[in-house]
């Protein structure tokens, strides 16, 4: 199990929004580029990068998704009292 995890992610209000995000992605788009298009977390201005993080930090739904995620796979949409993540892990610390 990694002790943390470096990820970005993008944050919208409605599902459907992050269906047409990950499609975009997953077809070639930039995912760093539509973090700061698309992204309404203050994060989205840095590509979505939230840098590293333990266990214990972030919504549980988000974590669970971090933390099973590959370095570079894109999670499908994700939903927290925030709204509808898109995730993606850039690094792990073991």
């Amino acid at each position: 199990m990694p002790s943390q995890v470096k990820a970005s992610h993008i944050l919208v209000s409605t599902e459907e929004e992050a269906k047409k995000l990950y499609d975009e992605i997953s077809a070639g788009k930039d995912f760093a580029e539509v973090a700061m298009e698309y992204s309404t977390c203050p994060s989205g201005r840095n590509g979505g990068d939230l840098g590293f993080f333990p266990k214990g930090v972030m919504v549980k739904p988000f974590e669970d998704a971090a933390f099973s995620l590959p370095v570079g796979e894109l999670s499908q949409p994700v939903q927290t009292q925030f709204g509808w993540h898109l995730i993606i892990v850039t690094d792990i610390e073991e």
